[in-house]
């Protein structure tokens, strides 16, 4: 299932998860996420196909912004914003053109963002390989990002379905929100919930809300099943961050360097949730970042205290919460194959790798 490699690993999830968050589906005869993962693979193989036939028409062009643009498109993200503007639109009319383009334009402004994010966060790596901002230099990867949001808003005008580039400059303005809120905390160690969800609603969940309603608009829904469908998108949107937060503690195997976001004094949930646990981890990782460099033997040392505090417990509670969540949305819209596939999108969410 090589459209699906959120997936991998998921035919291991324990059955206390899916008992938890999916006993219709049990119900229904289809006990595991694995047999659920093949099901949506058979539904939704060929539209994916066709998005990524219409991915790789980006036009490649000659300067380096446009080496630096298709060195991450080329390494192959999870596609699951587009994966969720495919899914909407089978309520509807299907995944036709104007859906398609939208996919698209969903993946190209979620690929600026990291080309962006890569050059502010001086990450070094990015799905497992060197980020833009390594090979071809912070310049290019800023103007390859820029390029690639301009691509976008053109795709989601021509597309012709109306609100759609309205209510993407409103999740731009509101992830630009988000991305200042970080900046203004890193390395401040605030770690207020408030926080942490301000920026987590704004600057992940807004774009799966847009594929969601994206999809929707597309294939022309109800207004009650648009508002319901960018409720699943928020609560997707907030569960996918949580599981990244959990892996932020995981040493290897999820693309990225180990305690990147910790190194860095980011907002994560389970260092929300040891703050309010531990006390003195504050004033300790505090005095730590405010040395710069940080050594990897005391980096080491605060991931253990976080881990020591159960935070990567409650974080994971967290993301089954707004599974949870987003599941009971679902019962709002109409039985049948889009329904199902988007239950297994959000249980498969948990099981993630990277």
């Amino acid at each position: 299932m090589s459209q699906l490699a959120i997936h991998d690993g998921a035919a291991s999830v324990p059955m206390t998860v899916l008992d938890r968050l999916s006993q219709v589906s049990v119900l229904r005869g289809v006990p595991t996420l694995s047999e659920r993962l093949i099901a949506l693979d058979r539904f939704v193989h060929d539209d994916l196909s066709a998005f990524e036939l219409e991915l790789d028409a980006i036009p490649r062009g000659a300067r380096m912004i446009h080496r630096a643009a298709h060195h991450l498109l080329d390494l192959r993200g999870k596609h699951l914003r587009p994966l969720c503007v495919a899914l909407t639109s089978r309520f509807g009319e299907g995944f036709t053109e104007r859906a398609r383009s939208l996919a698209v334009a969903v993946e190209l402004v979620h690929s600026a963002t990291l080309l962006h994010d890569d050059v502010v966060d001086l990450a070094e790596r990015r799905r497992g390989q060197p980020t833009a901002c390594v090979t071809y230099g912070n310049a290019a990867s800023i103007f390859a990002g820029d390029w690639l949001l301009v691509a976008a808003l053109r795709r989601i005008r021509q597309s012709g379905v109306e609100g759609v580039l309205d209510r993407m400059l409103t999740v731009i303005d509101e992830m630009i929100v988000a991305e200042s809120v970080q900046l203004e905390r890193r390395g401040k160690i605030a770690g207020a919930r408030e926080d942490y969800f301000a920026i987590v609603e704004g600057k992940t969940a807004a774009l799966f809300r847009w594929a969601m309603f994206a999809g929707a608009r597309a294939a022309e829904l109800p207004t009650a099943a648009e508002t319901a469908l960018e409720r699943y998108g928020l609560h997707l949107g907030v569960a996918f961050q949580a599981v990244d937060d959990e892996l932020d503690y995981q040493e290897t195997g999820t693309g990225k360097d180990a305690l990147a976001d910790l190194r860095e004094g980011k907002i994560t949930f389970p260092l929300v949730v040891a703050l309010e646990r531990e006390s003195g981890l504050r004033d300790r990782l505090e005095g730590l970042l405010a040395q710069g460099e940080v050594a990897a033997d005391e980096l080491g040392a605060i991931a253990n205290t976080v881990r020591a505090s159960g935070a990567l417990a409650a974080t994971r509670a967290l993301a089954e919460d707004h599974v949870q969540r987003a599941l009971l949305v679902l019962e709002e819209l109409p039985a049948g194959p889009a329904r199902d596939a988007l239950v297994t999108v959000a249980l498969a969410s948990l099981e993630r790798q990277s």
